[in-house]
């Protein structure tokens, strides 16, 4: 079984500046850390390897530091990595961005499953994954909590929803978002450290994977942000609900209804 993984490196920080005439993050001087839900990504594909055999590719796209990130993915035990880095790239939105990544997994070929994490913390869209799927023409399943069974041929997992989960059985080749219900992510050892440090990392560009420039960077992405506001304060009142027990109950209902109605 031959297992993609998608990687990004996002900001290891909630204190991140935006950028006022591109409306992007600013990245420089702020620590980089890989996206937590891929990790649970990586984990599923390793695990996957260990028990049906096969090989975990693992795929990060961003500038050249981004390689941090894909060689973390190794010491997890990913088998090789590839980082998509171009100027071309540049600007991406999810559409884009998921764009450039199908023709990456295109590349690699004899693809059985993409694992992506279910979004990325700083953009929290929870889409480029479906859009990977969109662009291969693959079935996809998001937010998947539990893999049931592994075939050949298809895969069953439950599926994450509002009231509970539902249970789907795949076709593959397909693309599975997941969350971090599904595993626990090991700890890297020492050793798989200063292997992974060691490891060759080719860095692809838009002609290596035959991507049509036009639908890449700024001018291929169909997404522009106009505006972006910081949310509200919190309220951070603490209010002390005092008097027996029904009488804190009636008074917690009460309260919390009003906020219901905010």
């Amino acid at each position: 079984m031959k297992i993609v993984v998608c990687v990004k490196q996002v900001p290891g920080t909630a204190d991140v500046a935006i950028d006022p005439e591109t409306k992007r993050l600013k990245r420089e001087g702020v620590e980089a850390i890989m996206n937590p839900f891929d990790a649970y990504a990586v984990e599923q594909g390793c695990l996957l390897k260990e028990r049906f055999g096969g090989e975990v590719v693992v795929v990060s796209m961003g500038p050249p530091q981004a390689a941090a990130t894909v060689r973390e993915a190794l010491s997890c035990g990913a088998d090789r990595g590839v980082l998509l880095s171009d100027r071309a790239f540049a600007g991406s939105d999810t559409w884009a961005t998921s764009y450039a990544l199908s023709c990456a997994i295109r590349s690699i070929g004899g693809v059985d499953l993409v694992f992506c994490g279910k979004q990325a913390i700083d953009g929290d869209t929870a889409q480029v994954g479906p859009g990977i799927a969109a662009h291969l023409g693959w079935p996809q399943v998001t937010c998947v909590s539990r893999m049931t069974d592994v075939q050949p041929d298809a895969v069953t997992v439950h599926r994450m929803n509002e009231d509970g989960y539902d249970i789907v059985r795949v076709l593959l080749p397909a693309v599975i978002t997941v969350v971090k219900d599904l595993n626990t992510p090991r700890v890297p050892t020492l050793r798989s450290r200063l292997a992974s440090r060691k490891a060759t990392l080719p860095v692809w560009t838009a002609a290596t994977v035959a991507a049509d420039p036009a639908a890449l960077g700024l001018e291929g992405s169909p997404t522009r942000v106009v505006k972006i506001n910081p949310p509200p304060a919190r309220n951070k009142t603490t209010v002390q609900i005092r008097g027996t027990a029904d009488e804190c109950a009636a008074r917690l209902v009460h309260e919390l209804r009003l906020k219901s109605l905010l």
